[in-house]
């Protein structure tokens, strides 16, 4: 059976991590993966790089099709920003976008990502008019989840998406962002334009497309597109 290479961000990791040893077992395939930021990932491709699947933000992908290194897209999940502070430290109000506006000015520090996540706070501290006034006290983190920053006790509250915070260890998740301020991101599966096995590639899509995808899907703080 030919070996699908696969390269993705940290958004579907978990997920990821629960549904393909069965597709390995039902299949006989064999998944050679490589965990990429998502900034880093893009380099890569545009570099040449090629693999079988690529598992990004929608709005990249779209990128990558639109440059012909991407032939395909499908929709797999979708997933929301949330916020959470290091294992026992008081849990702001973050039900509404003004509670979290005062949550972060009264923060010490602030973590968020550099993949789409981050780029959405950037925009909203700009439209709040805050930018300026917590300059000095955000750490955007690229390489390890924003949570780690919260655990090690070197910011206050950290912002990712739902699914990269719940596995790190030494955090609570205070819960997803108020409706009135939510970025929800789609993830999907791109195949290569130049895959080797892009048969295999779109058996493993459909695997996550599956219903009974579903539920590992929301387990890990995400839902199915």
């Amino acid at each position: 059976m030919p070996e699908i290479k696969v390269m993705l961000s940290a958004a579907f990791k978990e997920a990821y991590l629960e549904l393909t040893p069965p597709f390995e077992k039902a299949t006989g395939h064999k998944l050679s993966t490589a965990w990429v930021a998502s900034v880093e990932m893009m380099q890569r491709l545009k570099g040449g790089e090629q693999v079988d699947l690529v598992i990004l933000s929608a709005t990249s992908l779209d990128e990558l099709k639109k440059a012909g290194i991407v032939a395909e897209r499908f929709d797999i999940a979708k997933s929301g920003v949330g916020v959470a502070v290091k294992t026992g430290a008081p849990k702001p109000d973050i039900s509404s976008g003004e509670a979290v506006k005062r949550a972060v000015l009264a923060a010490k520090g602030i973590a968020y990502s550099k993949g789409p996540s981050g780029i959405y706070l950037i925009k909203l501290f700009e439209r709040w008019g805050i930018s300026e006034r917590i300059k000095s006290k955000v750490k955007q983190v690229q390489g390890e989840p924003a949570g780690v920053s919260a655990a090690r006790g070197e910011v206050e509250l950290a912002f990712q998406q739902v699914s990269e915070l719940l596995p790190v260890p030494g955090i609570e998740l205070v819960g997803p962002l108020p409706p009135d301020i939510q970025e929800i991101t789609t993830f999907s599966a791109g195949v290569h334009a130049k895959a080797k096995e892009p048969n295999a590639a779109r058996a493993l899509v459909d695997f996550f497309k599956a219903p009974a995808a579903a539920p590992a899907i929301r387990k890990k703080g995400m839902e199915p597109a």
